[in-house]
């Protein structure tokens, strides 16, 4: 077994890595810090993943940010910025979006694989009760779509691949250290372990969906 990790320096997605090893797959591991990989450019996913030959079974995208610089989850209309907006959305949707466009012809075509991108229950429209936050929000219901998009076309040549938007929960990471008192929150090995069993018990005809870290469908 062969799996891509896109964002394995981070919590999530080194647990991510240390799950598929342990499970005796071979990794690839990606990432800014380590290999200079930069979601948000073109040239640089398309040299990084350029560089890879053959196919993977699993694919995951697992960088993300909900702060980034000085900007934090906005708490009103008032506080929106229009680069803090630019920001979100070139990590958090264009990224992943970018990381398709070159990962497909990773991908088999004579067998079942999966392909998942880490999402948030935030970016649901269905269930947002709470408001606030609209930056992160907006730039994941993006990539919910972009996700269920891109589901759509591979499945005419993909016919057993799973393509999906996965939430972990919240997971006691860097990324949500100033949060975490709001939500219970799972360690990045528990919260891999979770992902992985998800997206092993998917099966195509599923494609396309957006799932929590239990499996469970989550409003669009």
């Amino acid at each position: 077994m062969r799996v891509l990790i896109i964002g394995a320096s981070g919590g999530i997605g080194s647990a991510l890595a240390g799950e598929a090893a342990a499970r005796g797959a071979q990794v690839t591991a990606l990432s800014r810090q380590h290999d200079g990989l930069d979601v948000t450019e073109e040239a640089s996913v398309a040299h990084h993943l350029g560089a890879l030959e053959g196919t993977f079974d699993a694919i995951w995208v697992a960088s993300g940010a909900l702060e980034i610089g000085p900007h934090g989850p906005e708490k009103s209309l008032r506080d929106l910025d229009a680069g803090a907006f630019a920001a979100q959305f070139a990590l958090n949707a264009t990224g992943p979006a970018l990381v398709l466009k070159h990962a497909a012809r990773l991908l088999p075509r004579d067998r079942r694989a999966g392909f998942a991108a880490l999402s948030a229950r935030v970016g649901s429209i269905g269930d947002n009760r709470a408001g606030g936050w609209y930056a992160y929000r907006a730039s994941k219901a993006a990539l919910n779509q972009i996700v269920h998009t891109a589901a759509i076309e591979l499945a005419r040549t993909h016919r057993q691949l799973v393509c999906v938007a996965l939430h972990p929960g919240t997971v006691a990471t860097a990324f949500t250290e100033k949060y975490l008192g709001r939500h219970p929150a799972v360690p990045p090995p528990e919260a891999a372990r979770n992902l992985w069993s998800v997206l092993d018990g998917l099966s195509p005809a599923e494609t396309g969906g957006f799932f929590d870290w239990a499996g469970k469908r989550v409003a669009w």
